[in-house]
């Protein structure tokens, strides 16, 4: 693996990688998508965030390839793009008070539709951001 510091191209890709991640509410979705697989009421109905908004939002991360879609008739679910993914946001929930809103996505009173959810690999948070950073 290739150390950010000696490659400008990588650099400048974790930048915009984490450019995406750096807005409240695509991390709000993100963070929500923890949980599994969801249907874009869902998204919009636990995050609170509304039409056209969400729409724009999740456009920008299927761009970013962090999320990706299946369609059924004409519902659209969105989940977890990979298990990159997962740990970016679950390292994000960790660093910015995670304990104070854990179980978030466990509690909600919808049940998780049965489709693929992504696991999270277990995690060492002692290096902070460098973890984050090289997973990117």
């Amino acid at each position: 693996m290739t150390a950010l510091f000696q490659s400008r191209e990588l650099a400048d890709a974790a930048t915009e990688k984490i450019r995406v991640f750096a807005q409240p509410q695509r991390l709000m979705i993100l963070s929500y998508l923890l949980g599994g697989e969801r249907g874009v009421a869902e998204i919009e109905k636990a995050t609170g965030i509304g039409q056209p908004t969400l729409s724009q939002q999740l456009a920008e991360l299927r761009r970013a390839d962090l999320v990706v879609t299946r369609r059924e008739a004409k519902l659209v679910y969105y989940r977890l793009a990979s298990d990159n993914v997962v740990l970016c946001v679950r390292t994000l929930e960790a660093m910015f008070g995670r304990d104070e809103i854990a179980g978030v996505a466990e509690r909600q009173d919808q049940p998780s539709p049965p489709a693929v959810k992504a696991q999270a690999p277990t995690v060492d948070l002692s290096t902070g951001a460098a973890a984050f950073a090289r997973i990117i």
